[in-house]
């Protein structure tokens, strides 16, 4: 027959579960993982407490118990707070710990009361509860949004239910309760207040996990040092985008960025400043490109930026703006000289029919072309010869 006391050591069991899950994600780096943490180990020593009522002393069961109870959801509270980048709102947790316990002594040494007791200590999970559902409230990334959802939802229901307990049980003063009374409504209260914690653990490790398969993906789709798209990432774009434009018939087009003389960048100011360098050359790539166009770095000091929509004469406008904005000298501090480079840029647009490496393969050749030039300057790839000898297709989008 189900008892408070089997719920206690139920909850007991999926506080631990829940704190071996927490452990295994120590070291993903994810703010907040170690309150959470904290948060389930104390409440599982308080549901032992708990469930140890007229075994142990009152002090430790009653009192001993409480406090540890509601530091643990102090402790979730201050685990979503670090997780999302806020401020822990640490002195009012403790003003409203420590009026909970005042409240819970007073109503216990004092005037013994368990209705009043619960409605303290109600009261107090009831208001971070819902201060947990503020903290998650927004509209992430859709990689998160079901994280945040369940933990909001959760956090605002588990509060809900948390203020109706302590309005309930205000009711019954001066009723005689035992705190592992069997009644339904006891069991309903002390089912919810006690399942709370593992519920809203469930919602923390959901946004932890989503917040790792994040980062990992952003890894793998980005460069580490410059933070523009990786190589792999920009060939998905790039047939993504050259499918399309087979598709419906839309222009695309490609430019082909390399530092000049980046060596000697290297060689006389330190591998350090070359790598400021390549930072802020995709800084300013970005500044100059739209939203729908991809910057990606192949590997050393060559870019590829992909332009879809773009037309060959836009495609040029567009490299030539990026050639000037590339033409710059880096300060990096009053006691150093600047660091002055340029760079040399390929472009090609889409011929009919092409494939998407016949398209790099003339942006790289036009990019050639301007190094052998005399670099920082733009070279336009001719058209492929198949199609320059087609007057009926020498269409260049």
């Amino acid at each position: 027959m189900l008892s408070a006391l089997s719920l206690l050591l139920v909850t007991t069991a999926l506080s631990v579960v829940m704190l071996f899950v927490l452990t295994s994600l120590r070291g993903s780096g994810v703010d907040g993982v170690r309150e959470w943490g904290q948060a389930n180990a104390m409440a599982v020593l308080a549901l032992l407490l708990f469930a140890s009522r007229g075994v142990v002393p009152d002090l430790l069961s009653i009192e001993g118990a409480n406090l540890l109870f509601i530091g643990s959801t102090a402790l979730m509270l201050a685990g979503f707070r670090r997780h999302l980048a806020q401020p822990v709102p640490r002195r009012r947790l403790a003003l409203g710990m420590l009026a909970t316990m005042a409240g819970l002594v007073f109503f216990h040494l004092v005037h013994d009361s368990l209705p009043l007791r619960t409605v303290f200590v109600s009261a107090f999970q009831a208001a971070v509860y819902i201060a947990i559902g503020r903290t998650v409230a927004g509209t992430p990334e859709p990689r998160l949004r079901y994280a945040f959802q369940f933990t909001r939802r959760a956090a605002f229901v588990l509060g809900g239910v948390h203020a109706c307990r302590s309005v309930f049980y205000a009711l019954q003063v001066g009723a005689p309760l035992n705190f592992l009374d069997p009644a339904a409504y006891n069991l309903a209260f002390f089912a919810i207040g006690t399942l709370a914690m593992p519920a809203i653990t469930l919602g923390a490790v959901m946004m932890a996990n989503a917040q790792v398969i994040r980062e990992t993906a952003y890894a793998a789709d980005h460069d580490h040092l410059t933070g523009a798209w990786s190589r792999r990432a920009f060939f998905n774009f790039a047939e993504h985008e050259h499918a399309r434009a087979g598709r419906i018939g839309s222009c695309l087009s490609l430019l082909v960025i390399d530092a000049d003389h980046f060596k000697r960048i290297n060689d006389t100011h330190g591998h350090a400043t070359g790598d400021l360098v390549l930072r802020d050359i995709v800084g300013h790539v970005q500044d100059v490109i739209r939203k729908i166009d991809y910057c990606a770095r192949l590997g050393g000091e060559e870019f590829v930026v992909l332009l879809p929509d773009a037309n060959h004469q836009t495609a040029m406008d567009v490299a030539e703006r990026l050639r000037a904005a590339l033409d710059r000298s880096l300060h990096l501090g009053p006691s150093t000289l600047p660091v002055s480079y340029t760079a040399s840029i390929g472009v090609a647009t889409l011929a009919l029919e092409e494939t998407l490496a016949n398209l790099m393969a003339r942006a790289d050749a036009a990019l050639y072309v301007a190094k052998a030039d005399g670099r920082n300057r733009v070279v336009s790839a001719p058209m492929p010869p198949r199609i320059a000898a087609a007057s009926a297709r020498s269409d260049w989008r």
